[in-house]
């Protein structure tokens, strides 16, 4: 005998949004599957269409529509689409494109695009009480452009959605003699002290230059530093890329002497996001951080998954060329006043700082505790002097050609 867990009586609507709450009361542990076998989206007479989902267990659900285009949303708590043929599954000629997966940590959502207004009628899950096994019946029907813009919308529940639009500043204005605005991260902190050697510390070394090339710039004119961190406290590696967001940064550089317990590397080396990574870093930025933090002047708060990893992909294609250029120029700065560099010295990598879509951001190891001559130059005022220089130099540079580009494609 069935249960009905979320039939009419037990359903709210607000704003064309109809929510499961019964199916809230349960305790869902398991991850539910779809058996597609059991499963449709097809047509009914008269124009309209069923959604019929059979689920391995009962979960809590909500479904509304959207405009431009038009659309119908279901949301769950949680089901795993892995291996789900969704073409297969739908048979309804009113849907014009289907897809589901994560929308956020613990939501999966799936999304139909419709060829025309459709009202929500019914929708019900039903739970059977022997097998635990669920039905997800809904029904839709054509109803007018009025009607379906008057109810669509996404409803807003902090228990579902992602968090509300926050303020955010506006870009910064950018005239041709403006400062550039760099933030340098000095790598560790706090109670991640890095690499050691021979009582050195990686994270109070990193501190000591980050100081030292931030009054290099600022003494040469034309540069505004931030520094993630001013004292020996640990800051996360997200919020070292927030805080480049929060002020809408030009560059960000992280510095690092990394140790290697085996071989004899030494030199200096710059490293840029390789593209293996950055698919996953726009997967990781869109479900992890805040989504006013992910492109600096923009508020993400309210956009779904697909418009964010289309503006982070676009993002990335302005920047990676940048951010390389950048590479290959401190390289370049850094072999003639500084080095010695290492035997390759520009690397595709794909640590967290470098996730940034779009600031050109690198990772400088300025060379290797582990090695003795390193270890010398590090320890030697004058050296990072010499190579706090070459960073100066390596930026302003890349500044020059970097405006000649951007006026190039504007022409």
């Amino acid at each position: 005998m069935s249960r009905i867990l979320a039939a009419l009586a037990a359903l709210w609507i607000f704003g064309g949004v109809w929510s499961g709450a019964g199916a809230m009361a349960q305790d869902f542990s398991a991850l539910a599957r779809v058996d597609a076998g059991a499963s449709r989206i097809a047509d009914l007479p008269k124009g309209r269409m069923e959604i019929a989902l059979s689920l391995s267990q009962g979960v809590p659900w909500r479904i509304f529509t959207l405009t431009e285009p038009d659309r119908v949303v279901l949301d769950f708590r949680e089901i795993d689409w892995d291996g789900l043929d969704l073409d297969a599954l739908v048979r309804s000629e009113r849907v014009l494109a289907a897809r589901a997966g994560t929308y956020r940590p613990g939501l999966t959502r799936l999304v139909l695009a419709l060829d025309g207004p459709m009202e929500v009628r019914t929708a019900g899950l039903s739970v059977d009480e022997g097998s635990g096994r669920a039905m997800l019946d809904v029904r839709l029907l054509p109803t007018t452009p009025e009607l379906f813009a008057a109810t669509a919308g996404a409803p807003h529940d902090p228990l579902w959605d992602l968090p509300a639009p926050a303020p955010v500043a506006p870009p910064r204005e950018r005239g041709p003699d403006a400062p550039m605005l760099v933030v340098l991260d000095p790598g560790h902190g706090g109670i991640d002290p890095g690499a050691e050697q021979d009582g050195m510390v990686e994270k109070d070394l990193m501190l000591t230059f980050a100081r030292e090339i931030r009054e290099t710039l600022l003494r040469a004119g034309g540069f505004e530093v931030i520094l993630t961190r001013e004292d020996d406290v640990f800051v996360s590696l997200e919020r070292r890329v927030a805080i480049a967001h929060a002020a809408q940064a030009d560059v960000f550089i992280s510095l690092h002497a990394d140790s290697l317990a085996e071989g004899h590397a030494h030199g200096a080396t710059v490293y840029v996001l390789s593209d293996e990574s950055s698919d996953k870093a726009s997967e990781l930025l869109a479900q992890r951080h805040e989504r006013d933090e992910i492109l600096s002047g923009v508020d993400l708060s309210q956009a779904d998954d697909e418009v964010t990893d289309i503006l982070l992909d676009l993002a990335r294609q302005e920047t990676r060329p940048r951010t390389r250029a950048l590479a290959r120029q401190l390289v370049t700065e850094m072999t003639q006043k500084g080095g010695p560099m290492n035997r390759r010295p520009l690397r595709l990598a794909g640590f967290s700082v470098l996730k940034a879509a779009d600031i050109p951001s690198v990772l400088v190891e300025i060379g290797f505790l582990s090695s003795p001559r390193d270890l010398d130059n590090l320890r030697n005022p004058r050296w990072r002097a010499s190579m706090a220089e070459a960073i100066r130099a390596g930026l302003q540079a890349w500044a020059v050609a970097d405006a000649a580009q951007k006026n190039l494609v504007r022409q």
